[in-house]
């Protein structure tokens, strides 16, 4: 089973570094990683719908055509559902489940995404509100230097895949919040329920906005890839659980791995 991972504004691959060890075998994370960061650092940053299918196509090839999850947290939760979107307008295989993590659904209000054009002392106060700043990180620092672009042209991502949302999903989808959340809790993250004519399902893990970093968030996502599995018959194991960065294709959608409450 695939499990494809969409990182936050601002990150690289990193944030899913110490995943494998918290899958079962049958489980594999792939990591997207996104141009202008990590080893794609002096690649221009994608900031629109467009640019970001065009990139996904350009430099990454398919995958085996078993079925797959979309993971994606914060920034990379909208990266989830716009791929997804895509798929099924385009008429190809769907993922069999999104899992979208401390992102307001694409109609909610968002402070943070707002920010993009702010200066940067105003956008440091507004990530640092947000917990997204490093603890005792000084201003004009080097981590201000060196993120700040980045963050900034993420933001103007997120603001586009927002604007572009169209519609629902008809895929299963899960809704993932951190109890201590000040962006993305609980009752927000329940607006995904909109989102989706499929099942959906939320549930609320310990951590703020950056919960992913906790061990709760990928034993969540095993679990749920394991449901996947079960209910497609998948018989094919990705074998011992790894990363390496490459990116979505299209296997092929089976059934539903999440029961509905809607």
């Amino acid at each position: 089973m695939r499990l494809y991972c969409f990182p936050h504004a601002g990150a690289g691959t990193s944030a899913f570094a110490r995943w494998p060890e918290q899958f079962g075998p049958k489980v594999e994370a792939v990591p997207v990683l996104l141009p202008g960061r990590d080893a794609r650092r002096r690649e221009t940053r994608v900031t629109g719908r467009r640019a970001l299918f065009a990139d996904l196509l350009r430099h990454h090839k398919p995958v085996p055509s078993i079925p797959y999850v979309l993971y994606g947290h914060s920034l990379g939760g909208m990266i989830a559902y716009s791929v997804a979107r895509a798929l099924e307008q385009a008429g190809r295989p769907a993922p069999a489940l999104v899992v979208v993590g401390a992102c307001p659904p694409p109609d909610a209000r968002v402070r943070l995404v707002q920010a993009a054009d702010l200066p940067d002392c105003q956008l440091m106060e507004t990530l640092r509100e947000a917990g997204a700043v490093p603890p005792d990180t000084p201003r004009g620092g080097v981590w201000q230097r060196s993120a700040l672009k980045v963050i900034r042209d993420d933001l103007r991502l997120a603001q586009s895949l927002r604007e572009a949302a169209d519609g629902p999903l008809s895929v299963p989808l899960l809704a993932v919040s951190g109890d201590l959340d000040p962006l993305a809790g609980r009752e927000v993250m329940a607006g995904w329920r909109d989102w989706t004519t499929g099942p959906f399902v939320e549930r609320t893990l310990p951590g703020d906005h950056f919960f992913l970093r906790g061990p709760a968030l990928p034993r969540l996502l095993d679990r749920a890839c394991r449901v996947v599995q079960r209910r497609t018959g998948t018989a094919e194991s990705a074998g011992a659980a790894r990363t390496h960065p490459t990116v979505w294709t299209a296997p092929q959608l089976e059934d539903s791995p999440v029961k509905d409450n809607k």
